[in-house]
């Protein structure tokens, strides 16, 4: 399968581009893997006239702003479930919900994992995109403008930015009116669910069992477990640095558990030095849904001429979005 996977990639001048967070499988034979950012770079800078994404919705509308004149396929239209959290209706109602409260002033910062029209909204407000891997950039462009940032979907890493720069956060629509007008960093209550199964106990857990192990998370985890941490970073930074480990020290990942497992596989005779840092497997569903058979689908449909969940998108929508993320990677 994967031979006849290669051959029609080769035939239909396409790349296969594939999440970290995908299947081992998917990533083993993908041209290009990386984290949400790389891969919305790099795939819309490809020679290649068709993109075979492997990963969830956004990913591939991302592709399809950056490069329009490229035609974007997925094998499987996965939805991020922190994406969903919120939509353009969402959106404006938090934006009204603000300004009744007195708070004329937004700035909105979008994190990646959200759809076109979402994207295209903040850009309406002037504001950008960002991702886990250039968050901090971001939001020092962000605090520039003097005005209040309204911080979506991800209350998580909203909070966490704001704890690092020792800026006060409120969650709309859980906290009081009089603590959010007071809020520097306002955020979207919204979540990634993979993210919020590590806990505080799991890391107590393993620092009990080993005393000399590092805690490595992903800053979509919950603030008391990112406190808790010897290493904060994103996909790609968490790849980094534990690669950079010597293979004797012990670590364990809060992050998806496909990444977690291919980062550090033991040899042979060697014992297990790389954890997950959850009693349950953090496997994200919707990441996991792809399959070889399904490239292959996809791949045998295109040839056939047919638009096989091709990703396609209003101009005005595409147009206003790829505002917001032309800014984010020239602030990155």
């Amino acid at each position: 399968m994967k031979q006849t996977i290669r051959k029609l990639l080769n035939e239909l001048d396409a790349l296969l581009v594939a999440h970290f967070y995908q299947r081992d499988e998917i990533v083993e034979i993908a041209d290009l893997s990386g984290d949400s950012l790389e891969l919305a770079r790099k795939a819309s800078q490809s020679e290649k006239s068709k993109i075979i994404f492997c990963g969830v919705g956004f990913m591939g509308q991302s592709v399809k702003i950056l490069a329009p004149q490229k035609r974007v396929f997925m094998p499987k239209i996965a939805c991020c479930s922190m994406a969903r959290m919120i939509d353009g209706s969402y959106f404006d109602k938090s934006i009204t919900l603000l300004k009744s409260y007195g708070i004329a002033e937004i700035f909105p910062v979008t994190y990646i994992n959200s759809n076109a029209e979402v994207k295209a909204k903040v850009a309406e407000l002037g504001g950008v995109v960002c991702t886990s891997s250039n968050a901090a950039k971001i939001l020092d462009f962000a605090l520039k403008q003097n005005k209040k940032i309204f911080f979506l979907p991800d209350r998580c890493l909203g909070q966490n930015l704001a704890i690092q720069n020792g800026l006060k956060s409120a969650v709309l629509g859980v906290d009081s009116m009089e603590k959010i007008k007071e809020a520097e960093i306002i955020c979207y209550d919204g979540f990634c669910s993979v993210h919020q199964l590590f806990t505080p106990q799991d890391i107590e857990f393993f620092r009990e069992k080993f005393p000399n192990i590092l805690i490595v998370v992903h800053p979509e985890c919950q603030p008391e477990v990112v406190k808790m941490a010897d290493f904060v970073g994103s996909t790609s930074q968490i790849i980094k640095f534990v690669q950079s480990l010597e293979e004797s020290q012990k670590v364990a990942v809060g992050t998806e558990f496909n990444l977690v497992h291919r980062l550090r596989k033991p040899k042979k005779g060697q014992e297990q030095n790389t954890f997950v840092l959850s009693s349950t497997k953090p496997e994200c569903p919707t990441m996991n849904e792809t399959t070889l058979k399904d490239v292959l689908q996809c791949l045998e449909a295109i040839k056939q001429g047919e638009s096989y969940n091709e990703i396609l998108l209003e101009l005005e929508i595409a147009n206003r979005a790829k505002k917001a993320l032309d800014k984010m990677l020239q602030l990155s």
